[in-house]
């Protein structure tokens, strides 16, 4: 009888948590960057350069990394495999317009398999001679990624890596 009611009351749990936690998510962070609009658009819109200010490449630096297509442009996909803190996966350019914003879709096959769109959006401070870069990704919460959502707070976790490849990329490109 204790076995049933155990049960139950993990069923229970698990419904009230898929019931509950957000269908989609959409998860972002932005810095100020004291450079026009067409200067980080013209960096960041090359996925190659996101060796140089992304904390995944920090977390391996020794990830192997493989190319299809022409950087810059829509279609070009940027495979990688690394170890247990980045997995596997690959990016693709899926749109892009031009001084504004790249969208790329993630595909993740290590840990887990999962699709997400994601984008940097880039907008010009004309008056400050200076650009607002939002980057951030969204998707569609599956029942088991909605439950590790919500268990491990995701959007700290992956906001606070936004943060520090923000704050990278700022130093980066004013230096």
């Amino acid at each position: 009888m204790f076995l049933f009611f155990a049960i139950l009351m993990i069923a229970i749990t698990i419904s009230i948590l898929v019931i509950a936690v957000p269908k989609y998510f959409n998860i972002s962070r932005n810095i100020v960057i004291n450079k026009p609009a067409n200067e980080v658009f013209e960096y960041l819109k090359f996925i190659k350069n996101q060796d140089d200010w992304s904390p995944w490449k920090k977390k391996d630096p020794d990830m192997k990394q493989s190319y299809v297509g022409v950087d810059g442009k829509i279609g070009f996909i940027a495979k990688w495999e690394g170890n247990k803190d980045v997995g596997s996966g690959e990016q693709e350019i899926t749109r892009i317009v031009e001084n504004q914003v790249i969208e790329t879709k993630l595909r993740f096959y290590k840990p887990w398999k999962s699709e997400s769109d994601a984008y940097i959006k880039i907008k010009g401070l004309d008056e400050y001679n200076s650009s607002i870069v939002t980057w951030g990704f969204s998707g569609r919460n599956k029942i088991v990624s909605s439950i590790f959502f919500a268990l491990f707070n995701m959007e700290k976790a992956i906001g606070e890596d936004f943060e520090k490849g923000l704050v990278s990329l700022k130093k980066m490109l004013e230096d």
